[in-house]
């Protein structure tokens, strides 16, 4: 019996294309040139012309058009395969998802970064429209139905009078609590900041002809929240945090020991730690090279870099590379997904089983795993100064390394406590002369 082949099978489509007949003439049947396909999905069907008198190619692109099409929908699909011809007349009522399906077939923006600024401005739109999460439980088909609504609001319902006002109920929600307050106000900044980098020039000039924008756009003259003070403040007894880990987890959990390791002692971010290859490791150099692979890229160019490791902390890592059966320094059994639109990790069942060791250990807040970078920062700060931290951290500038990821360790006194004691005249000091305690 032959087995039954899977729809994202090439050979599954390369069964299935067809070139349709048309009727020529009264009585007079012609066979189109390029190959075409029909696809069900969601209870309806539709014919598409894949362009093509190659049945190769054909079978490629209606397999693409297939997955497109399961994990967008018909909108998207339409907007992307079928855009229409050229000098259409501009979509004046244009839907959130037929804007964002535009974008994602016209724009140059990696694909993450763009689904990562959709997100945000679907969160926007469901919060205006009323439309309810549904709840969580990571049920897809609760998520596919909640984002088919959300992209089907139109897009001039998002005005600036109610982004604005979604803005204050955002932020009226979290109450008289001044934490939630301070909570509230940075995360409403992340989702303005990333809705509105969907409507830069530089993306709206590849939509021009094809769709008409709103006037003015929806985040015309918002402004965001005043920033709120994210300076950290180390809470960690690192030396003891070391120590037990060494003795609870090196023996038992060797890969939640080297991803802690990796983060305080190295301050790899948790993408970095997740996509880490032994090739990374220069053993004679005692550096560890982080660098474009064929499963990473960074987000921003000034994050490559290399990171100065102790001899005593390479040495450990040549003693698992020496024992490890694949190229990734942190095991797991999930592949890696390069080209995911979302933030994939073939380590999280590592980084959670970690987090949960970290809170047990009274490491709190909410990225327990990122303190661990920031105490980094902050000891490479209080040994070597800003300049030092913010090289190792592969900081863009040093601002960024001094508003967020270092604690200030040393003293800064001013040094006039002594006009509160009692001495004689002739031992009052030189106010300039600086005290013997001072750094």
């Amino acid at each position: 019996m032959r087995k039954k082949l899977a729809k994202t099978d090439l050979r599954y489509w390369k069964e299935r294309v067809f070139k349709p007949v048309y009727s020529a003439a009264p009585g007079v049947t012609a066979q189109a040139p390029n190959w075409a396909v029909e696809i069900q999905h969601r209870g309806r069907r539709h014919r598409w012309s894949l362009g093509t008198p190659n049945q190769a190619a054909a079978a490629a692109k209606a397999k693409e058009l297939y997955i497109f099409l399961q994990a967008n929908g018909w909108e998207m699909a339409r907007a992307k395969y079928r855009p229409g011809p050229v000098g259409e007349q501009k979509n004046q009522d244009a839907t959130v998802g037929e804007f964002l399906a535009l974008l994602k077939a016209k724009a140059d923006t990696k694909p993450k970064t763009l689904e990562g600024y959709a997100r945000a401005l679907r969160k926007i739109v469901a919060d205006i429209a009323g439309i309810p999460s549904g709840g969580k439980g990571g049920d897809r088909n609760v998520h596919r139905r909640w984002r088919a609504r959300v992209e089907a609001v139109k897009l001039s319902a998002l005005s600036p009078e109610a982004v604005q006002e979604w803005k204050r109920g955002f932020i009226a929600r979290a109450g008289d609590d001044p934490a939630k307050g301070r909570t509230a106000r940075t995360s409403v900044n992340s989702f303005i900041r990333r809705a509105k980098s969907l409507f830069a020039p530089e993306l709206l000039e590849r939509l021009s002809g094809t769709i008409q924008l709103p006037n003015p756009l929806p985040f015309a003259g918002i402004k965001f929240e005043p920033r709120q003070n994210s300076f950290y403040r180390s809470g960690l007894d690192i030396q003891k945090l070391v120590s037990q880990a060494r003795e609870e987890l090196a023996p038992e959990q060797p890969q939640e020991f080297k991803v802690l390791l990796l983060a305080v002692m190295v301050g790899l971010r948790r993408r970095e730690i997740d996509l880490l290859e032994w090739s990374a490791f220069r053993w004679e150099q005692n550096v560890i090279r982080i660098e474009p692979s064929r499963f990473f890229e960074a987000k921003r160019e000034y994050s490559y870099g290399d990171v100065e490791v102790d001899q005593e902390l390479m040495e450990l890592f040549r003693t698992y590379q020496e024992r490890s059966q694949g190229d990734f320094v942190i095991g797991s059994a999930v592949a890696p997904r390069p080209g995911a639109t979302f933030e994939h990790y073939r380590c999280a069942k590592v980084f959670k089983s970690l987090i949960t060791w970290l809170r047990e250990k009274g490491v709190t807040g909410s990225k327990p795993l990122h303190a661990l970078r920031k105490e980094f920062g902050s000891q490479i700060n209080a040994r070597y100064g800003l300049y030092s931290a913010s090289r190792a951290l592969r900081h863009g500038n040093i601002e960024v390394t001094a508003q967020v990821y270092v604690d200030k360790r040393l003293p800064a006194p001013i040094g006039l406590g002594h006009l509160l004691k009692d001495e004689p005249a002739t031992g009052v000091r030189n106010a300039g002369t600086p005290r013997e305690d001072m750094p």
